[in-house]
């Protein structure tokens, strides 16, 4: 039996007892250490509810925000994934335990080397992009499902074109969460829950 930290065992039970109810959102955040992807400095604090900080001026989400983003984009075995903002890599590697591939793309390059380092431990089925995450990864489209994990105003066009016909794309839309489905050729978004993300950077960045 392979060993569970006490804390991620205790998260565990704390995000069940919050309402999250999908067991393979459950059951993917048990298999992947919190731990292994938050600044050394941090790692007492790894199964906090709470954001920790990254490099870049960036975060990584909450337990309960990363497992109410999974829930809502309904992953499936056989589906291929794109994420939109990588981070620490954490969120990647839960998505990874779900579906047959991430493809996850990221504007701080910083963050792609720190993301990749970590996946590379858990042999996690991700490929990283160093790009503007507005225009999706086209090369690899279409996709199942699509997270964007900031806040926008709109679901950028790009994305919307690179979605299979009964694919879904979750993202949070003016401090909502929302999920988003093709009827035609016309996206339905249907709102969730209120949801607080930091704002979608514009671009790709040069410096980090």
């Amino acid at each position: 039996m392979s060993f569970i930290e006490p804390g991620l065992f205790d998260m565990i039970v704390r995000l069940r007892g919050r309402g999250i109810s999908d067991n393979n959102v459950l059951r993917a955040m048990e298999q992947v250490k919190r731990s292994e992807f938050v600044p050394d400095d941090l790692v007492p604090q790894s199964y906090d509810e709470k954001p920790l900080p990254l490099p870049c001026g960036q975060s990584l989400t909450s337990p309960m925000t990363t497992a109410i983003l999974c829930q809502t984009l309904d992953v499936r075995p056989t589906h291929k994934v794109l994420l939109i903002g990588v981070g620490s890599g954490y969120s990647s590697a839960i998505l990874a335990k779900m579906c047959k591939r991430v493809y996850a793309v990221e504007r701080y390059k910083t963050l792609v080397e720190y993301a990749e380092k970590r996946l590379h431990k858990q042999a996690a089925r991700v490929v990283l992009r160093h790009a503007d995450g507005r225009l999706g990864w086209r090369g690899q489209a279409p996709f199942d499902r699509i997270l964007i994990t900031a806040d926008v105003r709109v679901i950028p066009t790009a994305l919307q074109n690179q979605l299979t016909p009964d694919g879904l794309i979750v993202a949070v839309i003016d401090g909502m969460l929302t999920s988003a489905k093709l009827e035609g050729k016309k996206l339905k978004e249907t709102p969730v829950l209120p949801l607080d993300l930091p704002a979608m950077e514009a671009g790709k960045a040069k410096a980090t």
